[in-house]
């Protein structure tokens, strides 16, 4: 029996909930009412149907009823199938495939004339995409679509039949699993008033939790990349529609729009749709007398990052909608907060304290989700018209000269302003002076600052798999990519065949530009002179640069002969055996992907070192690092089966004379807690996709101490030890850690916390007996414990002798992306180029001191290569990344977050290294 196995009598446990006298959505006509279908009606207090409960009624509903279609878009992390309900007429089901394609044609826009467009538009229909369930313990939006879906597929008013008539509605599933975990874990419990999910044992994601909103661009996740096939390759949706939880306090729901700052790569008509939209969504609301609804200054959601499901729509031209409900299975209460009692713009209809329910907060989904459609369906052809006009002008855009402002821009206006007086024109009402008219054209339109034609990669890469894995994040987000049949030229260089070519004249022109650009955020402030505003999420995440890809970025137009990607997914070249000899192979360090060779070897047995100075193999000249493995019929076998890895192996005749480091197969503890801890989801997932061998390491065994009996390695994640609240370290993650006698036997092993009494003494000894820490993030918390070289370098004292981070009118970077110089003649950084880019996210870097060996520093008053920094200068000369010997062990502490959300590959090394570097060190001694 599996874990959750333990909750399988869930539906006969719901029986013991009275049923309420009247159902939520009474019945009309023959299909099943969701009252019918469930043990108890979804919407009931103390309720929460299932993924199998849900999935059932959906096969249910799609049997019997001629306005709907199931189709299966792809199986989540646990093997669970995706269902997406198509929901629409009976003669438009009977079209899909047509509509399909004049969806696909007018967002593409390629080809297409403004006349063929009109044309198009009047015959298609506007497809809208809502979902539910992306984030598992928002339990409203799975549990009213439930009913919103019913009362779709048996509604005969005139509203529901022109929804039907000139729409299709992508009714979706995010997460199957979280839906699973969180419903069976609430209603384990047989009274109703002990049900919970707050302390569900881990992450309702397999590998990432909440962190699932944060894949849209990359798509490591296979639910990720299943409904951005949906909306960016096979469906091509005008509204995304992605529902959430919870709603701000004192009010019921958040609604777009949001609050600054606009991301200035996207079209300005996505967002003056999206104003209107959301203009119909609270006056529905109003109309229908549901009060409590509130936008842009009611909650922090902006529209800068392009890494959520709503707002990787914007850059692809869709529509993208937020709601943030209150309400759940466990009835609560609306605080009274008299400040959001007075009407105002952002707030028009205040609601009155009072106790509230999952079914109140169904109906207000329900008003929502109608609000909507009812949009798309009036708004039909215009819908259409301009998701073409917006590709038609990208695509246009990328063939002309064309400028992007951003901040930087504006101020360098200002700045080439100062001392001039501007020609004529007058001070508006309260607003700011005109300036010499003449700069627009120097300034912002300097012909150094256009924006590119297209992008150019070279096939000969430091690392090709990872540009390969780069550029099929492009195709999962429906990029247009092309590659060179024969030699070309562009921006006076010439390429060769085989490179790649991202041209930004095409309909997703702003996530191309987001993708290779730096973000450059908006100097957000709270109030003039005031500390800086908090972004939502992060600021900087070039994804080209956080990736280590070499591009060229080409001002001017450019042809040649290319062929249009048509694969789903591209694959690195094949790994070649070069040279001749037969005394063993030379692999470089270089690739990602030669970890995944050197695990494989390792597990079997085969032997293999690296070279500690600069190889030389005929007219190669290998880094420090190189891997060294020597010939044996095994070892040729790994290598030859490895080949789709990408990675050459070159044969020699006789073994290096350099120094070598002897690898040993390792055996990793990943740290995490009850609940999971994010960063460690996605370290998770990296060690699987890498192959190293590891288990999870929970506190309880820490304390227990012996460590080296199991582990040579201890991986610490950003958020893995608590931190200090208003200390030096930043960031950090805290669970609700529930009694043991309240949850399963089988998770009582996971409960407890890194500490300074009961695990630092254990680490500490395991450390000094030859075992590796690593630390990364406000994990080096620890390190600062276990080492007093390692201190924290961007610090104030308090008056108590106490240390805490500088404030942030001082130091101020929120998720954005240095530059680092590295050190790669260290085995901690062999493989990495002398310099990198690292993603820093309120990081607390080190003082330079005896004991530690910088591996990665921060050399430049200037860092800030994408997103926003307040102070960036005080990083000169600090550490991010360094190397303490412990007694026989290692200490491996990286400030920044070197892994983080999956995407830096650039930096993915040093944590890979650490793992093997530390052990062999041990061994070695």
């Amino acid at each position: 029996m599996t874990r959750l196995g333990l909750f399988c009598g869930a539906a006969a446990l719901a029986l013991a909930v009275p049923a309420l006298a009247d159902p939520i959505t009474p019945k009309s006509g023959t299909l099943p009412s969701p009252a019918e279908a469930f043990p108890t009606e979804p919407g009931s207090d103390y309720y929460l149907a299932n993924y199998d409960a849900y999935e059932k009624y959906l096969k249910t509903l799609a049997a019997q009823s001629d306005r709907m279609k199931l189709i299966d878009i792809g199986k989540s992390a646990e093997g669970r199938t995706m269902w997406t309900a198509v929901v629409s007429s009976p003669a438009n089901l009977a079209k899909l495939d047509r509509y399909r394609e004049i969806a696909r044609r007018l967002a593409k826009a390629e080809g297409v004339s403004e006349a063929e467009a009109k044309t198009l538009a009047a015959e298609g229909r506007a497809i809208v995409w809502i979902d539910a369930g992306l984030h598992a313990t928002e339990t409203v939006t799975t549990q009213s679509q439930i009913h919103v879906l019913y009362r779709m597929l048996s509604g005969q008013d005139a509203e529901t039949k022109r929804i039907l008539d000139e729409t299709i509605v992508l009714f979706g599933h995010d997460n199957p699993d979280g839906l699973q975990l969180v419903a069976d874990w609430y209603m384990r419990n047989p009274d109703p008033k002990d049900r919970e999910f707050r302390t569900i044992p881990r992450l309702y994601q397999k590998y990432v939790g909440h962190d699932n909103n944060r894949d849209s661009f990359m798509s490591q996740m296979p639910e990720t990349t299943a409904v951005n096939r949906v909306l960016f390759r096979d469906w091509y949706p005008q509204i995304i529609f992605n529902q959430h939880q919870t709603g701000p306090a004192g009010m019921v729901v958040f609604v777009p729009p949001f609050r600054d700052p606009f991301n200035y790569n996207y079209s300005p008509i996505v967002m003056t749709e999206l104003q209107e939209v959301g203009a119909a969504m609270h006056s529905r609301l109003v109309s229908e007398q549901k009060p409590g609804s509130g936008m842009r200054s009611a909650a922090p959601y902006s529209t800068w990052h392009n890494g959520m499901v709503r707002s990787v729509a914007y850059f692809h031209n869709s529509i993208g909608l937020l709601t943030e409900i209150i309400g759940g299975p466990t009835p609560e209460k609306i605080p009274l907060i008299p400040d959001f009692q007075l009407a105002r713009n952002d707030e028009p209809l205040p609601v009155a304290p009072q106790e509230w329910h999952l079914k109140d907060s169904l109906e207000y989904q329900n008003s929502l989700d109608r609000a909507v459609m009812d949009y798309a369906a009036r708004n039909r052809e215009r819908l259409l018209m301009n998701i073409w006009r917006m590709g038609d002008q990208a695509i246009a855009r990328g063939k002309r000269d064309s400028w992007t402002i951003t901040p930087n821009d504006v101020d360098a206006v200002k700045e080439a302003a100062k001392g001039k007086t501007a020609e004529g024109g007058e001070v508006y009402f309260r607003g700011p002076p005109p300036v010499d008219s003449g700069l627009y054209k120097t300034v912002l339109q300097d012909p150094a600052k256009r924006d590119p034609r297209g992008y150019v990669l070279p096939p000969m890469q430091r690392d090709t798999p990872t540009t390969i894995a780069f550029l099929n994040a492009l195709l999962k987000t429906g990029v247009d990519i092309e590659q060179a049949t024969a030699p070309f030229t562009a921006g006076g260089k010439r390429y060769p065949a085989g490179s790649y070519v991202v041209k930004t004249a095409q309909a997703y022109r702003p996530h191309v530009l987001d993708m290779f650009e730096p973000q450059d955020h908006p100097h957000d402030l709270e109030y003039p002179g005031g500390p800086p505003k908090a972004p939502y999420d992060i600021t900087g995440y070039t994804l080209a640069y956080q990736m280590g890809v070499q591009f060229d970025r080409i001002l001017d137009g450019f042809e040649g002969r290319f062929a249009r990607v048509t694969t789903d997914q591209l694959t690195p070249p094949p790994g070649r055996l070069l040279g001749s000899g037969n005394a063993g192979f030379i692999v470089g360090h270089e690739t990602n992907n030669s970890f995944i060779l050197t695990n494989r070897l390792l597990k079997a047995g085969v032997p293999v070192s690296w070279l500690d100075a600069p190889t030389k193999a005929g007219s190669v000249t290998f880094a420090p690092g190189a891997l060294w493995i020597p010939a044996t019929p095994q070892a040729a076998a790994i290598i030859a089966q490895s080949a789709p890895l990408g990675v050459d192996a070159y044969r020699v005749s006789r073994a290096p004379k350099a120094a070598k480091t002897a690898l040993k197969p390792v055996r990793v503890g990943l740290v995490d807690h009850y609940g999971g801890v994010m960063p460690a989801g996605w370290t998770r997932w990296l060690l699987e996709q890498y192959e190293f061998p590891f288990e999870v390491v929970y506190p309880q065994t820490l304390d227990a101490g012996n460590l080296m009996a199991k582990y040579d390695v201890l991986v610490f994640a950003d958020g893995t030890v608590p931190v200090q609240r208003g200390g030096a370290y930043p960031g950090g993650y805290r669970n609700s850690m529930p009694k043991p006698a309240d949850i399963p036997a089988d998770y009582r092993a996971w409960l407890g916390d890194v500490s300074k009494d009961k695990s630092v003494p254990a680490i500490d000894a395991f450390a000094k007996a030859g075992g590796t820490v690593i630390t990364v993030g406000s994990a080096n918390a620890l390190a600062s414990m276990l080492s007093p070289a390692i201190q924290p370098a961007l610090v104030t004292k308090k008056p108590d002798g106490t240390v805490a981070a500088l404030d942030h009118k001082q130091f101020y970077i929120p998720g954005s992306v240095l530059s680092a110089s590295v050190d790669p003649t260290k085995p901690l950084a062999y493989g990495m180029a002398p310099r990198v880019d690292l993603f820093f996210d309120e990081s607390q870097p080190f003082v330079p001191a005896a004991g530690a060996t910088p591996i990665v520093t921060f050399d430049s008053a200037t860092p800030l290569r994408s997103g926003w920094a307040v102070g960036q200068e005080k990083l000169k000369g600090t550490v991010a990344v360094a190397e303490v010997d412990l007694g026989e062990g290692k200490l491996f502490a990286m400030g920044p977050e070197v892994t983080q959300r999956a995407q830096p590959y650039a930096s993915f090394k040093l944590l890979f290294n650490g793992i093997l570097y530390g052990p062999a060190s041990a061994a070695a001694q």
